[in-house]
């Protein structure tokens, strides 16, 4: 099924570049993917989504992938959560977010100052995170700040990071993700200021969910891989304290990067997850 590119003002100066697939007026599903990401690590679950019977609006994040980066730097999480806010009134009602990573803490967010989905998944986010793996993932992320001298060095750099998933022999791909520079090199295609802009810190997340009122009546569904180093036993029972209808999906053999690493196993669990709570007809 064929998806078709959209563009979204989200604020001046500023589009959020996403693809949408399936009917027009179907229940719309969200896909927002993680830090570093683009929306094309949801390209096979976008398609299945729209298989199934929803209207499905994969996004770029803002400074991501082919969305625009903000002029002034402005990477705080409640300006992620107004542009989320912006997507969904593309989409028909009911509607549910999917959000990984960076991607699932905007959706909280976004619940928690107002915007109320028909259905929320969680993936491999809670918002009592180990610190130790947001350390790595900052450092990773930080990391090559001169980028790369081709497309293999920075497979390299994946490989030594997430030495558990095959290095790919096709690094097509990756062009997804960098872009070559005038100065030869390859960067990674996401803007760097937010990794030093002091908004888009996440701790304030618990102080933020200590007062949401949506956490006992919105469906929600932690998909979770088994070896990530995001979640823990702690962060699933502090979130299934503050939900405690939480629905839990363990993939096995997944790390933090759960649909890249078992993407078929991902798309049944939230697939059948809202065809439950949020049926498509």
């Amino acid at each position: 099924m064929a998806s078709a590119p959209i563009r979204i003002p989200v604020a001046p100066g500023v589009e959020i570049a996403a693809d949408v697939a399936g009917r027009a007026g179907a229940p719309t599903v969200i896909l927002g993917h993680g830090g570093g990401q683009t929306r094309h690590s949801w390209d096979k679950c976008e398609q299945q989504l729209a298989a199934a019977g929803y209207f499905a609006i994969n996004y770029d994040l803002r400074g991501h992938g082919d969305s625009d980066w903000s002029p002034d730097g402005d990477y705080g999480i409640s300006t992620r959560a107004h542009d989320l806010m912006a997507v969904a009134r593309h989409g028909s009602r009911p509607f549910a977010l999917v959000g990984a990573s960076l991607g699932g803490i905007t959706a909280l967010v976004a619940a928690s100052l107002g915007l109320e989905p028909a259905a929320l998944v969680l993936v491999d986010i809670v918002p009592k995170m180990s610190a130790v793996g947001v350390a790595k993932i900052r450092g990773f992320m930080t990391a090559n700040p001169d980028g790369f001298s081709s497309l293999e060095e920075a497979a390299d750099a994946i490989s030594a990071y997430y030495p558990e998933r095959p290095r790919p022999k096709d690094l097509s791909g990756l062009r997804k993700n960098l872009r070559p520079h005038a100065d030869g090199r390859w960067h990674w295609h996401w803007d760097q200021r937010m990794m030093s802009d002091e908004r888009a810190d996440p701790r304030h997340l618990l102080d933020l969910m200590d007062s949401a009122d949506w956490t006992d009546r919105i469906p929600t569904l932690l998909v979770r891989g088994m070896k990530s180093d995001i979640v823990d036993d702690d962060g699933v029972a502090d979130l299934r304290r503050r939900i405690p209808a939480l629905e839990i999906a363990d993939i096995r053999g997944a790390g933090h990067m759960v649909a890249g690493d078992r993407n078929d196993e991902f798309n049944a669990a939230v697939i059948e997850f809202l065809t439950r709570v949020m049926p498509p007809a």
